[in-house]
């Protein structure tokens, strides 16, 4: 007897881009009301960014560690609830904008989640107090090294780990008890923070379960050089023995950049890492299952190989091709005896993929992704039957663009293509083929007849960036590769995913059986 999956959509939405005061927005009140306006629109997944804590330009694709949670989404709210803050002391918050503030999140936020984690901790008696020391217990292996690395940047004002004094860089152990010993108020706050962090997280997945809406997470394939796991396993990582870069991760000259990206990520010792049966990577998966329902893992085809740019370069185009772990990765982590048998894989297989990354994929039957604004190239007859829509499958994961592209409107009006390569005869070439594709005499409501176009695919799951819901111009974008700045702020306004576009999203899933 066979099964058949269900045909599934759902919006794409980071926690950062929720309506609200405070900066930005987090697990509160509007994380659990996006949950009843999906279960009102008959959508079934909701997926975020990567949720770690960030730094200097606030990617969520460079957190400070692969462990933790953002900070800045701990509901402030939730600590009233908790009878850690009186309601009184969230006064003049930052107030709900169409930009997220993280630094204004910041100053804000971060002396009320210090007040909040004294009360507690100097509490033994409140009836929270055990539930705190129990996931400090549970979560140790990842939690101590991340809230004493925190407390360490605060002290060192914030500078990389590199930059410390070599005991304190080099993880000298008696350097480390006396940093220990002084700096035990601040490691208690960060451990508190990420106590209380997945306590919301869990409430609102129980909500989300309930609602039948499943939480899609994103995993970074690299790590940010500048994070706790770098710092305290460096011999996971190619570095040199001061700890700097020997190699870094990024991409070839392609659609975004004609030099390529530099990312500026270490690449991990892929032999060290198979010795021990990749018993790091086993733990990044173990700790998305207690996130999420889903995983996409980010730049997939990094896995069959990666683009290895050498430590001093200063633009991506010196890279080269290196093989990467390929099928031992995934055998060791769907092992019956180390599987995490609640996460399910998605490979984000953009960008240059050949031969060997398709089987790879399909060899362990990861839905891959299409993304409709890349299917309407001028390519030849081959290209073009793979691209366009009719040639999608089912083990697919179909969005209309992502955080890294233009908004749909923006892709189709070609606004702001300066930063993409397109030229102005590229875009009129694609208006044409969309609106021929479609069957339409002009582009009224296009974002509308492109979200009902990837609806209808063949594909089991469809993710729609809210910002295309809602026919945004390229304002509205998440992110431009290679810009260090001004990324990630988009935010929705109070009550601009109103009920007349969930209605109309809710019909045109009903149509196409999505639900």
């Amino acid at each position: 007897m066979t099964t058949t999956t269900p045909r599934q959509s759902g919006l794409l939405l980071h926690l950062s881009s929720l309506p609200g005061p405070g900066g930005t927005g987090d697990l509160g009140v509007e994380a659990h009301n996006l949950i009843e306006a999906l279960r009102r629109a008959g959508q079934t997944a909701w997926q975020v960014l990567p949720l770690g804590p960030t730094g200097f330009g606030d990617s969520p694709y460079q957190p400070f560690s692969a462990f933790a949670g953002n900070p800045l989404f701990v509901s402030l709210e939730g600590l009233v609830n908790d009878g850690l803050l009186r309601p009184e002391e969230l006064h003049s918050p930052p107030p709900s904008a169409p930009r997220a503030d993280f630094e204004a999140a910041r100053a804000y936020r971060a002396p009320l989640l210090a007040l909040s984690a004294r009360r507690l901790v100097k509490d033994p008696h409140n009836p929270l107090y055990q539930s705190y020391q129990t996931f400090c217990a549970a979560q140790v292996g990842w939690l101590d090294n991340y809230a004493l690395f925190i407390a360490l940047k605060e002290d060192q004002h914030g500078a990389g780990w590199t930059a410390w004094d070599p005991p304190l860089r080099d993880r000298d152990p008696k350097a480390l008890s006396a940093a220990r010993e002084r700096l035990i108020e601040r490691i208690e706050e960060h451990r508190f923070v990420q106590w209380q962090f997945f306590r919301q997280w869990r409430s609102l997945r129980d909500h989300a379960a309930a609602a039948g809406v499943e939480l899609i997470g994103d995993m970074p394939i690299f790590l940010a050089h500048d994070s706790v796991e770098v710092w305290s396993e460096r011999e996971q990582f190619r570095l040199d023995p001061d700890g700097g870069l020997v190699v870094q991760a990024g991409v070839p000259p392609d659609y975004f950049s004609q030099t390529g990206q530099l990312w500026g990520n270490p690449l991990y010792d892929w032999g060290r890492m198979a010795l021990d049966g990749f018993s790091f990577w086993k733990r990044r998966m173990h700790n998305a299952s207690l996130l999420y329902d889903r995983v996409r893992i980010d730049h997939f085809r990094g896995f069959a190989g990666f683009w290895e740019i050498p430590g001093g370069a200063t633009t991506a185009a010196s890279g080269r091709w290196v093989t990467g772990p390929g099928a031992a990765l995934f055998e060791a982590l769907l092992a019956p005896e180390g599987r995490d048998a609640n996460v399910r894989l998605i490979a984000e297989d953009l960008g240059i993929i050949t031969p060997d990354v398709e089987e790879l994929r399909d060899r362990f039957a990861f839905p891959g992704m299409r993304v409709l604004e890349f299917s309407f190239g001028q390519g030849g007859p081959e290209e073009e039957a793979s691209s366009r829509p009719y040639g999608y499958r089912r083990n697919l994961v179909v969005y209309t663009s992502t955080h890294d592209n233009n908004t749909l409107c923006g892709w189709f009006h070609g606004q702001d293509e300066g930063n993409s390569g397109r030229g102005a005869e590229q875009v009129r070439q694609e208006q044409q083929t969309v609106l021929q594709y479609l069957g339409l005499p002009d582009d009224r409501e296009i974002h509308w007849a492109l979200i009902r176009l990837a609806l209808s695919t063949v594909a089991d799951l469809v993710i729609l960036p809210v910002q295309d819901l809602l026919g945004l111009s390229s304002e509205a974008r998440m992110n431009f590769p290679g810009h260090s700045e001004g990324n990630w702020r988009f935010r929705l306004l109070p009550g601009q995913l109103d009920e007349t576009t969930l209605s109309r999203l809710h019909h045109l899933t009903r149509v196409y059986g999505r639900r």
